[in-house]
Parts: C-alpha cells; sequence; structure tokens
C-alpha cells in the first residue's frame, strides 16, 4: 500500500513539474528571443545564428527556474492531497508523516543531481556552443543595416555612412571609416557603391572615390575607379570572448586552486584564440570563487525546498489557520529560493567565509528537518 501511495505521489509531482516547467521555460525564452532580435536588427548576424544561439539559452533557462519549479510542484501536490482528503487516508492506513517526509527528501535527491549535472557541465556547454556561434558569424544582415542618412557602426572598427539611395538601387556619397588600431586608420570616399555577395561572403563594391591611409599621422590618397570592401574580414561588436559563466568548471578550479606562481594563461574557444588568464587579484579570484562555488553548491538548496514544503504535512485542512500556514509556507520557500540565489554573490577566495556559505543550506534542512519532526509528533497525540 505505501508503495503505491508513494508512487503515485512521486508521478503526479513529477508530471505536474514537467508540465510546468516547461510552460514557464517556453515562455522565458520567448521574451528571450525577442530581445535576441537586436542580434539581427543592430548586429547583423543571420536568423540562423539567431534561431540557434536563443536555442541553447534553453537549458540555462530550465536551470534557472528548476530550483523554484521543484518547490512549487511538490507544494501544489500536496496542497491538492489535503483538499481531496487523500492525506486523512495516508494517515489512516498507518503512513506516517515522517515516512513521507524522507520520501520527498530522496526524491529531492534526483533533481539535486540533475542541476548539479546542468550547473556544472551542460550550462556551460551550450553557452560557450552559443557563443561560439557567434564568433564564426558574418554578419549576414550587414547590407540591411545600411541607412541613407545616418552612421552604421555595427561592424567592429568599421564606420560607414552613405547620402542616399538612387533609383537604380545604389548608394552615393558613400563614406567609410575603417580603424585599424589607435594610429592607423583609413578613411575611404566613393561617389556610388552596392553591395554583393559571392561565395556566401559580402562585398561592398566602391565605384571612384579615394582611400585615404593614416599612418601615425602621415596621410597617403590613393585615386580609384573600382575597389571592393571584404566585409567577411569584419566582425560584429557583439562580445566573442568566453564569459565566466560560460567556461569549463575545471578550468575555473585550476585557476583557483593551482600554485600562485604556476597560474598562467588557459586558452579557450573553438580554435583556442581567446585566452583566459588565470590572475592571482584578489577581485578576479573571488569572481572566479563566486561562479565554481555556486555552481557546485547552490542544488544543496533543493532537499532544503522539499522539507520547506513538506511542512504543509503537518497540519490538516481542518485546523486553525490552515489558509494562513499555507502562504506562510509559500513565502518562506520563494525566500529561500532568493536567498540562495543573493549568497552565492558573497563567496569568495577566503575559504572560512565561504564554507560557511557553503553549510547553510544543510543546517537549515537540519533544523526545518528536526522542527517537522517535532511538529508531527506533537500533533499525532
Amino acid at each position: 500500500m505505501k508503495k503505491i501511495i508513494f508512487k503515485n505521489f512521486l508521478r503526479e509531482t513529477t508530471i505536474f513539474f514537467l508540465l510546468s516547467c516547461s510552460s514557464v521555460a517556453l515562455i522565458v525564452w520567448v521574451i528571450q528571443a525577442v530581445n535576441y532580435l537586436g542580434f539581427v536588427t543592430e548586429d547583423g548576424h543571420g536568423f540562423k545564428v539567431y534561431f540557434l544561439y536563443t536555442l541553447l539559452s534553453l537549458p540555462k533557462i530550465f536551470n534557472e527556474i528548476l530550483p523554484f519549479m521543484f518547490f512549487f510542484a511538490v507544494f501544489f501536490t500536496l496542497v491538492k492531497y489535503e483538499d481531496q482528503n487523500q492525506t486523512l487516508i495516508f494517515w489512516s492506513n498507518g503512513i506516517k508523516k515522517s515516512d513521507f517526509l524522507n520520501i520527498i527528501i530522496k526524491y529531492s535527491f534526483i533533481f539535486l543531481i540533475l542541476q548539479s549535472l546542468m550547473n556544472i557541465f551542460l550550462v556551460p556547454l551550450t553557452q560557450d556552443k552559443a557563443r561560439s556561434f557567434i564568433r564564426q558569424s558574418n554578419v549576414d544582415f550587414l547590407p540591411s543595416l545600411v541607412k541613407p542618412k545616418k552612421f552604421m557602426d555595427t561592424v567592429e572598427k568599421l564606420t560607414i555612412y552613405v547620402d542616399k539611395k538612387n533609383e537604380l538601387g545604389l548608394f552615393e556619397n558613400i563614406v567609410i571609416k575603417d580603424t585599424y588600431n589607435s594610429n592607423d586608420s583609413r578613411i575611404i570616399y566613393a561617389k556610388t557603391g552596392s553591395f554583393s555577395q559571392l561565395n556566401d561572403q559580402n562585398f561592398l563594391i566602391l565605384n571612384q572615390g579615394k582611400i585615404l591611409n593614416i599612418n601615425k599621422g602621415k596621410t597617403t590618397v590613393i585615386n580609384f575607379n573600382r575597389t571592393q570592401l571584404n566585409l567577411s574580414e569584419y566582425g560584429s561588436k557583439t562580445t566573442k570572448y568566453p564569459k565566466l559563466q560560460e567556461v569549463n568548471v575545471f578550468v575555473l578550479y585550476k585557476c583557483l586552486f593551482q600554485p600562485k606562481d604556476q597560474r598562467t594563461q588557459i586558452m579557450l574557444g573553438d580554435k583556442n584564440e581567446f585566452g583566459f588568464q588565470c590572475s592571482h587579484e584578489p577581485k578576479k579570484l573571488d569572481n572566479l570563487s563566486q561562479e565554481l562555488f555556486s555552481r557546485v553548491f547552490k542544488p544543496l538548496y533543493i532537499p532544503l525546498l522539499a522539507i520547506v514544503s513538506a511542512l504543509l504535512l503537518i497540519k490538516s485542512k481542518n485546523s486553525v489557520g490552515y489558509s494562513n500556514f499555507k502562504i506562510k509556507i509559500f513565502v518562506i520557500g520563494v525566500i529561500l529560493i532568493s536567498f540562495s540565489e543573493i549568497l552565492t554573490k558573497f563567496f569568495s577566495y577566503n575559504f572560512n567565509k565561504s564554507f560557511l556559505l557553503m553549510v547553510i543550506p544543510i543546517l537549515l534542512s537540519m533544523i526545518f528537518y528536526f522542527y517537522f519532526y517535532k511538529q508531527s509528533l506533537t500533533s499525532s497525540k
């Protein structure tokens, strides 16, 4: 009998979790996808890059909402059982409240492992993969971003201005500034020009103009009848370097715990073109600590949320103040979820301080567990 009851509870909770989590994740994903439209309208990336980038943000969204949706799923199922008098049937069949609590805690460890795997492996991997599409993009929609009477500086180190577009579809009076570095640049003026595509690469064809090469204050002028600018050589201003959230956990661990005299630059990216500097500066070490410890220890709040939601078993719907009790339990759960997010910002390279933050969810779990056990004994008398 116990096994059947517990299996039904876990099945209903899991189904509700999957449905609610999928719905919320989809809503958040759509909102983010709208925000990411700037990749096309402002940065000139193609729709393929936009779609792949937004699609790979789903694991991160799912991971972020997982603790709350788990808490809400257990909370909702227990409230439903109480409203339908099913919990009363459980107690009448000799099921102890402590046994029910232990089942919920064991169930929570599935989600603890799931979020740990996502935190440590899946989310950084998909975020880095999404960034790789930005790195490989050749700003396909750049031609559509050039408008008359407007400066277009979407492309890194390149600014394009056109006066107007004639009836033949040609841009007139084009001015381009191409900045190589702080000392070297060139300014190109052309009477007319147009965009052309060859072998999936965009070219700007320029007619009748001048090129002013500026090299350390010295200027040389070159006249031309026709020239072309290969836009595939330029990249978007979108950040291409891996962010801290996209760095592999083993790289973070190596940077954080290797001896100071051995901290070097670790190469990242698809072709190892980006260097991740393992600095021993206190601020950077604290940032590394926050990222590493939050990935590893934030899932520890899931069993705590399971215990808090299980406090609903202490009172029946016929008890005085049951409605207020439900609200209090829900508020406590939301506060703990917010608390877990806030505390990750206080992780630091100081081990004593970080250790205290690590044990907080364990201590709170023990406190709520003993409170539940004490209250369940009192209510059974």
